[in-house]
């Protein structure tokens, strides 16, 4: 696995443990890294770059997403798809030199190892929506 990859994967789990535990930022932080001593700086730093965007922007992510996932509210979306989401949309925002193909794919092979094959397609349809947008924004 790659190591934009597995920073990834730590961040949707950082922000997955925010969300569930309803913890702070912080706590997150401390909790998360006391069980993650062997992981390389570079990946940990990717993950904590993009945790810090998603929870930074994090209402204007959530109504971006909730305005793309036409009749969803974040709170009815299943905790890892919306986790997943957040973190591709933070790295959309905060990375944009990063294509978006990349981003969003990165985003479906988590959501294939995370989640349902029915929250796959929900996730590409989303994040493409929201991945136009942006394009358009920025031309």
């Amino acid at each position: 696995m790659g190591t934009r990859r597995k920073s990834r994967e730590l961040a949707l789990q950082m922000l997955f443990q925010a969300d569930m535990g309803r913890q702070s930022a912080a706590e997150v932080r401390r909790t998360f890294w006391a069980e993650r001593h062997n992981v390389a700086a570079d990946v940990r730093g990717f993950a904590e770059d993009i945790f810090r965007a998603a929870l930074e922007r994090g209402a204007d992510i959530d109504a971006l997403i909730e305005r793309h996932a036409e009749h969803w509210r974040m709170e009815r979306m299943a905790a890892v798809d919306r986790n997943i989401m957040r973190e591709a949309v933070a790295e959309l925002l905060g990375y944009p030199a990063t294509p978006r193909a990349v981003v969003i794919n990165e985003a479906l092979e988590i959501a294939r190892k995370f989640s349902s094959p029915e929250s796959v397609q929900f996730i590409n349809g989303v994040l493409d929506s929201i991945g136009r947008e942006l394009e358009k924004e920025k031309a």
